[in-house]
């Protein structure tokens, strides 16, 4: 029989976990033994869960909008739980032009998803090496490797994660404590739904760069594919990176960034993204 996460691990909180990833990476911690803190902006979005699993799922309304307010929700929740497994996951997407938009809307993704998970992290991470014990889990992208087109800021947000990561790697050696960059490529998840578009004029390239960027999560894997990786990394407790996706995207192309040259590499995006 295979290791059971709850022998490793007891309290787990993620963010975003309403939908997609997020939920997928809640559903395999409970299924696997582990008590799951989940969150959403809105607590409502979390009754299915919460009917679903009782007292092995508590729901959490936490919005990454608010920094301070985010920080002193997982601290409140921590308090009594001591998780020992953080999962930062929440976040969304703009489609746009970079210089063709007003600044705003890349300002706040960046704040949101780099600023607020990295104090989600911070906050998280004390409190393990505290305890010496604990996996500190921040889901950044493929996208940290290849850019998407028309989202630099959640590109700019992801590679920082991951170089956030990178640099906590480096701190928690020889510690209890594991840091996770999990980077997943395009699942089959309503992500392209929560894309914002902050400007309604769309060019042919615009166009036809999101016609493949939906027909690419309307045709990836399941999001239990990329639960199943995380849990497979998660008993190996050793921190590390963990791509995810399908073979193009996971396995493929990081190879051809490695070995290839970068004139190669982008030409490769361009054509993939038809940009």
């Amino acid at each position: 029989m295979s290791q059971r996460l709850s022998s490793l691990y007891r309290h787990a909180f993620v963010t975003g976990a309403s939908t997609g990833l997020g939920r997928a990476f809640a559903e395999m911690l409970v299924a696997d033994g582990v008590r799951v803190w989940g969150t959403s902006r809105e607590s409502s979005r979390l009754g299915e869960l919460v009917a679903r699993h009782g007292p092995h799922f508590t729901p959490v309304a936490l919005d990454l909008r608010d920094g301070a307010a985010a920080e002193q929700t997982f601290r409140a929740a921590d308090q009594s739980a001591q998780f020992d497994v953080v999962i930062n996951n929440a976040g969304y997407g703009v489609f746009g032009q970079f210089a063709a938009t007003d600044f705003e809307p890349w300002r706040e993704q960046m704040e949101v998803m780099l600023v607020n998970t990295a104090r989600l992290s911070h906050a998280a991470l004390r409190a393990m090496l505290a305890r010496n014990r604990g996996a500190l889990v921040n889901i950044s992208s493929l996208a940290a490797e290849f850019p998407l087109p028309f989202q630099s800021a959640y590109n700019v947000a992801k590679a920082g994660l991951s170089a956030l990561n990178e640099s906590l790697m480096l701190e928690v050696a020889g510690t209890g404590v594991i840091v996770l960059d999990v980077r997943p490529g395009d699942y089959r998840t309503d992500f392209e739904t929560s894309v914002r578009r902050p400007s309604a004029d769309f060019t042919p390239r615009m166009a036809r760069t999101w016609a493949a960027f939906a027909a690419m999560m309307r045709t990836g894997p399941d999001p239990a594919h990329a639960a199943a990786a995380l849990r497979r990394a998660l008993l190996r407790q050793r921190s590390g990176t963990v791509r995810t996706g399908r073979f193009f995207q996971a396995v493929a192309g990081p190879f051809l960034a490695r070995f290839g040259s970068l004139p190669l590499r982008r030409r490769i995006q361009a054509r993939y993204y038809d940009a």
